[in-house]
């Protein structure tokens, strides 16, 4: 018997949607080059963290920060019973499974890294946590994959959709 649109592990329809970004700058010794990190990254969390219900083509895009590396990003919807800082302890743990190591200076060279950009729940603002993330609306890296794959959420900010936040930049 398959799993349910929404289940998770066992558990029945999922409660939250939440889109995802994801990015590497850096090659995995197992799964390879940056886009295909992001690609076992997608995969890792369809199933373990929720269902993923769409995913946006991979993109390359240049570094932000000190980083001289180019990344690979790309975003996903994920339908999960999982409250924000639970999704995010999970999304901590597979960043650290696929190598992330959190050291050093902001914005360096990462294996992965998986952010929370927005949710259905509308906005959290706990002292790890913030959605919809801060930055989103200055990232074409984000902003462009979201937009493939959820172009009529709106930021509650700006009441915009992601579609026409991404035109603007």
């Amino acid at each position: 018997m398959g799993r349910r649109r929404g289940e998770v592990a066992g558990v029945a329809e999922a409660d939250h949607c939440y889109l995802i970004a994801l990015g590497s700058n850096q090659r995995h010794q197992t799964f390879g080059s940056p886009r295909m990190v992001v690609a076992t990254a997608m995969d890792l969390l369809d199933g373990t963290a929720g269902t993923v219900t769409s995913r946006s083509r991979i993109i390359d895009s240049a570094p932000v920060g000190p980083s001289q590396r180019r990344f690979a990003n790309a975003a996903i919807l994920l339908e999960t019973r999982l409250n924000p800082l639970s999704l995010l302890a999970v999304l901590q743990e597979a960043e650290v499974a696929l190598g992330r190591r959190k050291l050093g200076q902001r914005w360096r060279a990462r294996v992965l890294d998986l952010d929370i950009v927005m949710w259905s729940g509308g906005s959290v603002t706990q002292p790890d946590l913030t959605v919809p993330h801060p930055l989103f609306r200055e990232r074409g890296f984000v902003l462009g994959p979201a937009s493939q794959i959820a172009p009529q959420w709106r930021d509650p900010r700006t009441g915009l959709t992601l579609r026409q936040l991404a035109a603007h930049l």
